[in-house]
């Protein structure tokens, strides 16, 4: 299979048209466009049944101590671990493309309503739920595409993997709310092919002068 994307190129800048936030000079970071981006997908195998698109950050630091503090950065050599920003599944086979912006144009405070998406399909909830839970002002199921917003003072780029699964089955076995983990779970044993492609942000300004 190929993944292509009109947002970004494959371990390219994401714009702030596709992310949660953008820098700023006075408050560090403020929301940006959120707008999912646009994929397109080819090459998939005859058997093909649905789709499932999953974007997940690998790199999201393990400890909470330093992130957003201060005159703090967080050390690159931290242990990382994944946040899922997006899990979209029964994509008919005939669809090969999504458009950027159809999902998601902008930031829903206590996140968009799901399970139920377009022509059928159902996304999962993204990790924001969990990190606004404790926010009197945000707090929700984060529904969909939500892009992104890494630490101000995190010492790396993150990467964003968006992947295309081609599956061997029309739709997955869920009732209600699943997150992304749930749907890499449920796929096993169903991928007859994959593609990905890896968009990079950073709201550090230090890494964003050096770029």
């Amino acid at each position: 299979m190929k993944l292509t994307s009109e947002s970004f190129t494959d371990q390219g800048v994401i714009s702030e048209r596709n992310a949660f936030a953008k820098p700023d000079s006075q408050s560090h970071v403020v929301l940006a466009g959120n707008a999912n981006p646009h994929l397109a997908w080819s090459d998939a195998p005859e058997a093909t049944q649905s789709y499932v698109v999953i974007c997940h950050d690998p790199d999201v630091p393990s400890q909470p101590d330093d992130v957003n503090q201060e005159g703090r950065e967080i050390p690159a050599d931290l242990p990382r671990v994944d946040f899922y920003h997006w899990a979209l599944i029964d994509i008919p086979v005939g669809t090969t493309h999504i458009a950027e912006g159809a999902y998601s144009s902008g930031i829903t405070p206590r996140g968009k309503a799901g399970p139920l998406a377009l022509d059928g399909t159902r996304q999962g909830i993204n990790d924001y739920t969990s990190w606004f839970a404790a926010d009197r002002d945000m707090n929700g199921d984060y529904f969909g595409y939500d892009g992104p917003c890494p630490p101000w003072n995190d010492a790396i780029s993150h990467r964003y993997i968006f992947t295309v699964y081609a599956l061997d089955i029309a739709e997955l076995p869920f009732e209600g709310k699943f997150t992304g983990g749930d749907v890499i779970n449920a796929i096993k044993g169903h991928v007859l092919a994959q593609a990905s492609i890896t968009g990079m942000y950073s709201l550090n300004p230090r890494l964003i002068e050096q770029a």
